[in-house]
């Protein structure tokens, strides 16, 4: 919850002149309601993708507050996180809600940005693996290998964001090992293949380096290291 549309539309053309000394590298932002078609019409003829942060799962009606997937698109977003870590633990998104949210994104041709990942006191219990295959397997609830490839999968370790601890790369690795091999059973070969995973545990310009070269980590999903126009670019420099 950050920007104003002043604000958004600033920080695009910033980013979009920053980025004209950059080649080959996918960047998508994710703004507020608020700012998501001033954002779309300022990242138009740009490298740059709009997403929203979040959509509801029903076309239209008596849902106050809530923004359906088919306005999300007519805003000009071709994106949307969907599960979130603050949107499950904050709001109560169920895996079940995930699922209707990544239904109704993929019946409209957004892609979606699907948030999975453990808390502090799951993994030390030791239960990451299984919290992540019930997220996976809850959340692609009847999705087909067709819906999946394009779907991307981000690894929120909760434990990681805003605390002062950092997942180090081995554990990075060995969560996205398995969201890749669960894939591959469930969904097959190709759609695991062709599926991106981005790790989202406080990435830094210091850190993000490291993270990239692992072999089953695609990109980043970046929080508040990308709120301020020049840190973001720092992190995208270094892919």
């Amino acid at each position: 919850m950050f920007k104003t549309t002043r604000e958004t539309l600033a920080y695009i053309r910033h980013l979009g002149s920053l980025l004209k000394k950059t080649k080959g590298i996918e960047i998508v932002v994710a703004p507020p309601f608020t700012s998501l078609a001033i954002a779309a019409e300022a990242a138009r003829n740009t490298r740059i993708g709009v997403a929203a942060q979040n959509v509801y799962f029903e076309g239209e009606g008596p849902f106050t507050g809530e923004v359906s997937a088919a306005m999300v698109k007519d805003a000009g977003a071709t994106y949307v996180i969907v599960g979130h870590s603050e949107r499950r633990r904050m709001f109560g998104d169920t895996d079940d809600w995930v699922n209707r949210k990544l239904k109704a994104a993929i019946a409209v041709d957004l892609t979606p940005i699907f948030c999975v990942g453990e808390t502090l006191a799951e993994r030390e219990a030791g239960q990451t693996p299984a919290v992540l295959d019930r997220q996976l397997r809850d959340g692609l609830r009847d999705l087909s290998a067709d819906n999946v490839g394009p779907t991307i999968v981000a690894y929120e370790p909760v434990w990681a964001i805003g605390t002062g601890k950092n997942a180090t790369p081995a554990e990075a690795g060995e969560a996205h090992r398995h969201i890749r091999a669960r894939l591959r059973e469930w969904f097959g070969e190709a759609a695991a293949d062709r599926c991106r995973i981005l790790y989202g545990g406080s990435v830094k310009p210091d850190n993000i380096a490291d993270l990239i070269t692992l072999p089953d980590v695609d990109g980043a999903l970046i929080g508040g290291a990308s709120l301020d126009v020049q840190s973001f670019f720092s992190i995208i420099s270094k892919v």
